[in-house]
């Protein structure tokens, strides 16, 4: 089953730059499956003191960075789930900052970490190749504005990639990675 670019409307515009970050000719679900070996690939190499090093004051760590993807995850997975099962109830937003304060990450080895993103993508591709055509074109509320389930599907990716980016551009320097 082929997934259809979103369009404005189908989220907030924030959000566009992580849909942008899914190229046009890509399935956001094939996507996902491949990320799995470019984060292990980023951070697999990673001491654990080397991932509680930060490129600026007040930054997150690597196991912080990690700890949001895997939390951003799981949040819009759980909003797709519940907008394609046909919940009408408005989800809250969060703070990534107080989830990145909360989290533990620099208290974990990167090999737990590692593993909590496998299973948690193991999941999410469960999740969303389960989806129906009909089920990708709920919509449902979440942070106070309209999204369907299958701007999510390109988020999800979108974000992680995002992520990626930072990563590369601004931590691996520090750390004489790159």
């Amino acid at each position: 089953m082929s997934i259809t670019r979103p369009t404005d409307g189908d989220y907030l515009p924030y959000y566009a730059t992580y849909i942008d970050l899914v190229p046009a000719d890509v399935d956001p679900r094939q996507l996902l499956h491949e990320q799995i070996a470019e984060i292990q690939a980023a951070f697999g190499n990673l001491t654990d003191e080397q991932a509680l090093q930060v490129y600026a004051p007040g930054k997150w760590t690597s196991k912080q960075m990690l700890l949001h993807i895997i939390d951003t995850e799981r949040v819009f997975a759980y909003r797709a789930l519940r907008f394609a099962r046909g919940d009408a109830q408005a989800l809250a937003g969060f703070d990534e900052n107080d989830y990145a304060d909360n989290g533990g990450a620099n208290v974990r080895s990167m090999s737990d970490l590692l593993a909590e993103y496998a299973a948690v993508r193991a999941a999410t591709l469960a999740l969303v190749n389960s989806f129906t055509p009909q089920q990708l074109q709920q919509r449902g509320t979440a942070n106070n504005a309209g999204v369907t389930v299958n701007a999510l599907l390109y988020i999800l990716p979108g974000h992680e990639r995002h992520h990626l980016n930072v990563f590369r551009e601004r931590y691996l320097p520090v750390l004489g990675v790159a």
